[in-house]
């Protein structure tokens, strides 16, 4: 199975591994599955780093090259996803998340995450 981790997911697994559930870590580790991320958690993680945010403190680039070496594939930012997010209902505000949801809508793949409010988007969101 092909799955898009949300930014918190990926922060936690290089950071705080200990914040990442069991139900995502076996998905993560299931060597069937084929997880990736997106350039809008890098760009999202480059501004919360660069702000000093205290709950982004992995470097991007280093996160983006460790998510490489371990087999992640990266999804590029398109503007068929920019037009993807025309479709999402409004349940969500963060342009962040929205995107993220509107790429593994656009790509046909399930968005893996730990917030219940993205998990709202049912059918394109499992809460992990």
């Amino acid at each position: 199975m092909k799955f898009l981790l949300d930014t918190h997911l990926l922060v936690w697994a290089a950071a705080r591994p200990d914040r990442v559930s069991r139900a995502a870590r076996d998905l993560i580790g299931d060597p069937d599955n084929e997880p990736m991320f997106s350039a809008v958690s890098i760009w999202e993680v480059s501004i919360k780093f660069g702000l000093g945010r205290e709950d982004f403190t992995s470097d991007p680039r280093l996160l983006r090259r460790e998510l490489l070496v371990n087999g992640y594939a990266e999804v590029p930012l398109t503007s068929v996803h920019a037009l993807a997010v025309l479709d999402l209902p409004r349940l969500h505000k963060d342009p962040f998340d929205r995107i993220l949801i509107a790429q593994s809508a656009a790509e046909g793949i399930v968005l893996l995450t730990a917030d219940p409010i993205m998990a709202r988007y049912q059918g394109l969101v499992r809460l992990v």
